[in-house]
């Protein structure tokens, strides 16, 4: 015949779990996030949600397009006081590439200097990022 050994928890095993007096019970989210896991790398998902976001290659015109383009410049150059809407490129600052924005704006003044569209509300448009420009 096998004979039991006495255990050490023998004597403690039935007993109901203590609850304390002092403390209310954790509530079960809390002590769930107890057990999850840590971020070991820090910055990893920003690194992946900024590898994954999509930006767009920079206008490349063709000559004729350009030529067009140059000519409702001049076109809306001779009403300074009209509203227009430009759609032009803006540059990403962290990866090659960036997206194209829509403005409706009436125009300060062309830059020649600098090669830039100067908005009333103070936007500088490099002439080579502008894809389209219309009168409104």
């Amino acid at each position: 015949m096998k004979e039991t050994q006495p255990t050490n928890y023998d004597d403690i095993i039935h007993l109901p779990r203590p609850v304390s007096k002092r403390h209310p019970p954790m509530p079960l989210a809390k002590r769930a996030a107890q057990f999850s896991p840590f971020a070991a790398l820090t910055g990893y998902e920003e690194a992946v949600r900024e590898s994954a976001r999509v930006t767009l290659p920079p206008p490349n015109l063709a000559e004729d397009e350009q030529e067009l383009l140059d000519r409702q410049l001049q076109q809306v150059l001779t009403n300074p006081a009209r509203q227009t809407t430009i759609t032009y490129f803006v540059a990403d600052a962290y990866k090659d590439g960036g997206r194209y924005e829509t403005r409706t704006a009436v125009i300060k003044r062309l830059d020649c200097t600098c090669q830039q569209l100067l908005l009333e509300d103070g936007t500088r448009i490099d002439l080579s990022h502008i894809v389209r420009i219309q009168p409104i």
